[in-house]
């Protein structure tokens, strides 16, 4: 084929690309940032090579999201499995506590320290220790913390402590941590952090009325 069907050929799939709608562009475009995201890391990520690999115009993606952290946010909650919002109940508080806090490291150890911190940083400016109060602070129970009060209170019916905590702060004390560790550290909440905050932190405290 001559430069000039080579070049004709180019322009049919860019016009092909350019005539897709609502959402099949839309999950193409996510697709590409998922895809980007594996094969570049967020650093290197730009809103022009998602729409490359998208075969689209960069100004699709900006009239969808007007920035890269959530357009990575947005790929990110279309492919990665969401933890079980359901209490375990194994019979054993700490196994009951560790099954929890592990579903919820396990997506994150998927998306990786490197984007985690980016975005952050892209949400929140590069000083991220001046932003822990605004980010740490939730105002009302969120999900983790009721499902955390669902396993002290099996806890309790069984024996395994005397009384469930009355405090939200005590209940949602595993979940402050990780996202300490996550707004402070450039690495990746391992399975034997989670481990030390279940077994250093969080039971002492529980079981410490027994």
């Amino acid at each position: 084929m001559n430069k000039k069907g080579n070049e004709g050929f180019g322009n049919e799939v860019q016009n092909a690309g350019s005539r897709r709608r609502g959402d099949i562009l839309e999950n193409a475009i996510l697709q590409s940032a998922w895809d980007e995201l594996n094969e570049v890391g967020y650093s290197r990520l730009s809103m022009e090579g998602v729409a490359a690999r998208a075969k689209t115009n960069k100004n699709a993606v900006y009239r969808r999201w007007p920035g890269k952290a959530k357009l990575v946010i947005a790929a990110i909650l279309k492919h990665v499995p969401k933890p079980s919002m359901e209490a375990p109940d194994t019979g054993n508080l700490r196994i009951d506590v560790l099954t929890l806090l592990l579903s919820i490291a396990k997506p994150l150890q998927m998306i990786g320290a490197e984007t985690i911190h980016g975005i952050m940083v892209d949400y929140h400016g590069k000083d991220l220790i001046s932003s822990l109060p605004q980010f740490m602070h939730r105002g009302t129970e969120d999900k983790l913390t009721i499902i955390m009060r669902t396993i002290l209170k099996n806890a309790e019916m069984r024996g395994e402590i005397n009384r469930t905590p009355s405090k939200s702060r005590v209940m949602s004390l595993p979940f402050d941590l990780i996202r300490y560790e996550l707004l402070t550290t450039h690495e990746m909440l391992s399975d034997n952090a989670i481990t030390q905050i279940v077994d250093d932190v969080f039971l002492p405290l529980v079981l410490f009325n027994r």
